[in-house]
């Protein structure tokens, strides 16, 4: 604000620095979308850890191809993942019902997880109001225990059960609305408060069930209503898109992979694509690899083939799994320890976790899938199983395409969510060179921070990268529509996909 001089003196005045610090976004959230055992349907839900997706999903499950995904990105490296929950209807009742008396509930969320809740009600609470109770409840999954005291039947108290049960409560909701009168208090008990008659349990009747298995319209889902994978619309930000096998035997439809590479172009994030059950060769791949996925995106990436691991629910039998959730890890801990601009590829890209490859690769088998943009999973001496690919879908040879590599891409997506994020600021400014200055300061300290931490080519910042932002790029016309134009250039990384080491045998010389 200007100051107004009244007296003779010393006035200080703060004047803005045009400096405005653009901050990286993350890279490496992956967004899982299936089957779970328990959980909120159609609502991404953020996790750290595999012990969260435990808590909020039920860990795993044999109907559930996404619960080892997920293990087995966090196994891998993988520290932040947005699972979103689907399912089919199958029978009538989705959500288990119980009552407690009067008081009418059904658990939280779909599926038969919820078959074993009992619950309880006891009026241990202050003399005299005949309208509050406590109420317990236990998921006789886990054995987890939920005491809610003093609840109330009341519409307008500030503890009525319906608003207390939806706001803290991870295992039930009302059915309706309680009655005016407050439920009965349980019997006692004579052992186990949750075991006994005492207790109030869910009838056969009432049983729900898990639901039967994901179709096209599930994982499609509405974008206007924001379900199945447009579900990812109410998260604020993913990198990586993984979405399981429907299950071990059966693959995803073709129609779902071209709807996914096309939602991750919308939202500048990558598609791992897991490759079809049925590609048990090298020639398999090859032939069906157009007709099977049919996917030619540069933000999607096909890995091959599927990873044989133990299964814990299946006394450790080695099964076969899809392999996007170990990628996904890979990728996320290459980010950590490398940065976005290294491939993740490579002896120090290995697949934590598995016991062997569905399909062991040769150098030649490998040679015949590379140049069609698949991305081979294999077995190197000393090093183990890991990643030896790093092309997009649109890395075929044939297309000679720039956005050919993993890394360049995924730079290229960094560096446009970074800077969309980072200069809305610009928004309603005066557009003109003192904007335009400013541009130019914060977009290009940047970009100087990725050429110093080794994002791009070349030994200079001249060589790496450019930010134009000046009266050629924003001409009068662009500054009467309200239009300011941002040219930032950057020379990528480039994978050493080929290595070529030339021996040539020194013929003895003759002194002279």
């Amino acid at each position: 604000m200007p100051v107004n001089y009244t007296y003779p003196g010393v006035y200080i005045e703060e004047l803005p620095s045009g400096v405005r610090t653009i901050t990286g976004v993350a890279t490496s959230i992956a967004a899982f979308v299936g089957r779970a055992k328990r959980g909120a349907l159609n609502e991404p839900t953020t996790i750290q850890s595999y012990g969260g997706y435990e808590r909020a999903f039920g860990g795993l499950s044999a109907d559930s191809t996404m619960s080892y995904a997920v293990r087995d990105f966090f196994l891998n490296g993988g520290s932040t993942a947005i699972i979103v929950r689907l399912t089919k209807k199958k029978g009538a009742v989705e959500q288990a019902k119980l009552a407690v008396d009067t008081l009418a509930l059904v658990a939280a969320n779909s599926g038969s997880w919820g078959n074993g809740l009992r619950a309880r009600v006891d009026h241990d609470v202050r003399p005299g109001d005949n309208k509050i109770f406590n109420l317990s409840v236990r998921d006789g999954d886990t054995g987890a225990v939920e005491v809610h005291r003093n609840v109330s039947v009341v519409s307008t108290s500030p503890r009525f059960v319906t608003r207390v049960l939806e706001q803290e409560s991870t295992l039930v909701r009302t059915a309706a609305l309680p009655g005016a009168n407050r439920p009965a208090a349980s019997a006692a008990p004579t052992g186990d408060p949750f075991a006994d008659a005492s207790s109030s349990k869910v009838a056969a009747a009432d049983f729900a069930d898990d639901g039967d298995p994901l179709d096209v319209a599930a994982y499609e889902g509405s974008q206007t209503n924001k379900t199945g994978m447009f579900a990812l619309d109410k998260a604020d930000i993913f990198n990586l898109l993984c979405i399981p096998p429907v299950s071990d035997t059966a693959n995803l439809d073709k129609s779902i992979w071209a709807k996914a590479a096309a939602y991750c172009e919308e939202r500048r994030a990558m598609l791992i694509i897991d490759p079809p059950v049925e590609w048990k060769t090298k020639d398999a791949a090859r032939t069906k690899l157009a007709t099977d996925i049919a996917v030619t995106s540069k933000n999607a990436a096909i890995y091959f083939p599927r990873v044989r691991q133990p299964n814990p629910l299946h006394d450790r039998q080695i099964e076969d799994f899809a392999p996007c959730g170990v990628v996904a890890g890979v990728i996320a801990r290459t980010d950590s320890t490398r940065g976005i601009w290294k491939a993740p590829a490579g002896l120090d890209a290995r697949l934590l976790g598995v016991d062997a490859l569905a399909v062991p690769l040769t150098d030649a088998e490998n040679g015949d899938l590379n140049p069609l943009g698949v991305n081979c999973l294999r077995t190197m001496p000393a090093a183990g199983h890991v990643v030896w690919g790093a092309r997009t879908c649109d890395g075929d040879d044939r297309n000679a395409s720039e956005w050919k590599y993993v890394p360049v891409r995924r730079v290229a997506l960094y560096i446009e969510e970074s800077l969309y994020r980072g200069t809305q600021w610009v928004v309603f400014e005066p557009n003109d060179e003192p904007l335009w200055a400013q541009i130019r300061l914060n977009v290009g300290a940047f970009m100087n921070t990725l050429f110093r931490q080794g994002a791009f080519q070349g030994t200079s910042s001249r060589d790496a990268y450019f930010v134009k932002c000046d009266r050629e790029t924003t001409t009068q016309t662009d500054i009467n529509l309200g239009i300011v134009n941002v040219l930032v250039g950057f020379a990528p990384l480039k994978p050493a996909e080929f290595v070529v080491i030339r021996i040539q045998q020194m013929a003895g010389q003759i002194a002279t």
